[in-house]
């Protein structure tokens, strides 16, 4: 008994109808964040140096200084990271939208050809006959379409993920953001504490070969000996020593800060070159709590999408165990001449639905299956991971701020002592009442002191500025990337 084409087709369309509808096989997925616990005070947080109040996303705005504010500004417009990161983000949506198209609409071909030749069929012919194949034109055009019926949710799996893939970059490129705010900060606040560490050093300096100069007259004179010289003169090279050193730390900051706005190192910023004091805040910090860090941190939510992303191709795994069925068609003219090719007797076409599979060793797709269900679970791991990693930023943060302010709190009581100390030490010496060495040695022990203070009020800049970036702020405001053609004109 002969089946007829009709038959077949209706066969198949059979076999579609036998299937569910807008099933979509392999696990759905549900924001795991969603029962993640969160403290709602943070452990190393103290009255004295934080609030709980909502976190402010500009930080650095904070320190009320505008070199700073503008400087940020341009890191976060024209830092290349920044620009890769955004050429990520751009090639996800991309790979979004191809998934979409072959989710909505029909794959196409369309080909013309124009040839000049002879067929093994003419040679045949011509052989039969007694006479010689000649070679002749021929035309031909045909255009075929191709249609998914996403049965199985393969392809709409595909778009889950993709989607899920190009969030995630959008997070990638939040988080670095933050990163690059906050290191663009604290390469400023470096420079600014580089240029007061050198002022306090070229001060030192010259208090050191003042008092090298003293101590020889005085050995002229009979009132110093020579040992007091050797040591005088080793203490002025010693401070002069320590000048070159620190221009050149400050220079390589000022080289990295030009790097980090999206300039060539040599590029001079005036701002941080002139400045000799390390920011600091005029307000406390605040912190918020842990919920609102698990919504604010842009890793977290990189880290959540990407499980999504893997989540999903669990399913388009899952739906390669089962048949791909599709409806399409062809439409094709071949003759001779163009005119010969449309007519009736050149034209065919087919149309129908189809079924592919590669089944039934279906050894292949159960790997893949195990294969993304793995990778679901590490991305799992890493989403806790990146939980656990957050909490510990912002606690370590914390523990280290307090413990370098009560330092600078300490510093600062000092120099403003030995301060008093040297204001005494210049009226007795006025009077008379002390020596020159006495005036120059509680000069040169304020002038350690101002630089010990100086270093301490950059490590707490630092320790503020790593509290801004655990907290993850700097992103929701951020200004456009600018992304000069790559063709540079072209």
């Amino acid at each position: 008994m002969s089946v007829g084409p009709r038959t077949r087709a209706a066969a198949l369309l059979a076999l579609v109808a036998m299937v569910p509808a807008g099933c979509a096989l392999g696990p759905n997925y549900r924001p795991a964040l969603d029962t993640t616990p969160a403290p709602r005070i943070f452990a190393a947080a103290t009255p004295a140096t934080v609030t709980t109040d909502p976190v402010v996303d500009d930080w650095w705005r904070l320190y009320n200084d505008p070199a700073l504010d503008g400087l940020v500004k341009e890191a976060l417009t024209a830092n290349t990271d920044l620009r890769i990161a955004s050429a990520n983000l751009s090639r996800a949506k991309a790979v979004l939208s191809e998934a979409r198209d072959g989710l909505y609409t029909p794959s196409t071909q369309t080909s013309v050809s124009a040839t000049e030749g002879r067929s093994g069929t003419s040679n045949l012919l011509a052989s039969l006959s007694g006479t010689k194949a000649r070679a002749g034109p021929s035309d031909t055009a045909s255009f075929s379409a191709s249609y998914e019926i996403d049965l199985f949710g393969r392809l709409r799996r595909g778009v889950e993920a993709a989607h899920a893939d190009e969030e995630a970059a959008k997070a990638a490129l939040d988080y670095a953001r933050v990163a690059i705010a906050a290191q663009t900060a604290a390469a400023y606040a470096e420079a600014c504490a580089y240029g007061a560490s050198v002022a306090a050093a070229q001060l030192s300096r010259d208090i050191a070969r003042q008092t090298a100069e003293v101590t020889a007259t005085r050995r002229n004179l009979g009132a110093a000996s020579d040992f007091d010289v050797s040591r005088a003169a080793a203490l002025a090279s010693q401070a002069a020593a320590a000048v070159p050193a620190l221009e050149a730390q400050r220079r390589s900051v000022l080289f990295s800060l030009a790097v980090l706005t999206g300039h060539p190192a040599e590029t001079v910023i005036p701002a941080a070159q002139s400045c000799t004091r390390a920011p600091r805040l005029g307000t406390l910090p605040a912190v918020g709590d842990g919920a609102s860090l698990l919504r604010r941190r842009p890793d977290i939510r990189e880290a959540e999408r990407m499980l999504a992303g893997d989540t999903a191709r669990v399913g388009v795994a899952t739906a390669q165990l089962f048949p791909i069925i599709s409806l399409g068609g062809q439409l094709a003219a071949a003759g001779a001449t163009p005119d010969k090719a449309v007519r009736y007797s050149g034209t065919s076409f087919s149309v129908g639905p189809g079924l592919t599979w590669s089944g039934p060793n279906v050894l292949a797709a159960r790997d893949r299956i195990r294969a993304s269900s793995a990778t679901a679970r590490a991305s799992l791991a890493r989403l806790d991971g990146t939980v656990l990693q957050a909490y510990r930023d912002v606690e370590t943060a914390l523990a280290t701020l307090e413990g370098v302010k009560q330092q600078n709190t300490a510093l600062r009581t000092a120099r403003d002592q030995l301060r008093t100390a040297a204001t005494l030490a210049q009226l007795r010496y006025d009077d008379g009442a002390a020596s020159f060495l006495d005036l120059l040695d509680a000069q040169r022990s304020l002038q350690l002191a101002e630089s010990d203070l100086a270093a301490s009020d950059l490590r707490q800049s630092d320790a503020e500025i790593a509290l801004f970036r655990a907290l993850g702020g700097g992103w929701k405001a951020a200004p456009a990337i600018h992304d000069p053609d790559p063709r540079r004109g072209g």
